[in-house]
């Protein structure tokens, strides 16, 4: 098709696009419980919350708690695994042991993105399933330079007990398996929240 015959084509289906999502898009129903939190919020005041838990990320065995999704095609060449990525559904404890009382769940992805170190781009949310932030939620997006021994990430947002969320992560590898890839991390959490 001539290029002068495209334009008003593709002129016309844009248009009609635009139509169709100006129709589907709908505002938002009130919601009491939002609504409410949200008056409550005017007259909240900060809360600093520090949460200290173990996570158990396994890549080997019957049941990884992390699985390869992809990989760029030198990824095999680079001493860093520069390319790969895993998604995640990793338990947390209280104590380092495996057997250690479950307090939730670390869900998300991570890739190397670093041809230097050994440095993961993490995008995780932490679920809690126990105590008194059961049910809320903490996001925590940044780098992780995994050989390091102490690292620092951001958190990023939450749910819950954590709207609003802002403030850091800090993980200490308490344990890590070179051959199988499994690894036990420390994390001290700092939030701030209303």
């Amino acid at each position: 098709m001539h290029m002068a015959k495209v334009a008003p084509v593709l002129l016309l289906f844009s248009i009609a696009m635009a139509i169709q999502l100006e129709k589907q898009s709908t505002v938002a129903e009130p919601n009491e419980e939002v609504d409410e939190w949200l008056q409550n919020l005017q007259t909240s005041k900060q809360t600093i919350s520090r949460l200290n838990f173990y996570f158990h990320d396994t890549l080997s065995g019957k049941q990884p708690s992390a699985v390869q999704v992809a990989q760029a095609s030198n990824t095999d060449k680079s001493p860093t695994l520069f390319g790969v990525v895993y998604i995640f559904d990793d338990p947390l404890t209280e104590g380092p042991e495996p057997t250690s009382r479950l307090v939730g769940r670390a869900q998300g992805l991570y890739g190397s993105a670093c041809q230097q170190e050994l440095s993961l781009l993490v995008a995780m949310t932490v679920v809690f399933t126990a105590g008194k932030f059961n049910a809320s939620s903490l996001t925590i997006l940044g780098r992780n330079a995994a050989l390091q021994e102490v690292r620092e990430m951001p958190i990023i947002g939450g749910s819950g007990a954590f709207r609003l969320a802002r403030g850091f992560a800090i993980a200490k590898t308490h344990s890590l398996n070179f051959t199988s890839g499994d690894a036990i991390v420390e994390y001290n959490v700092v939030a701030v929240h209303y």
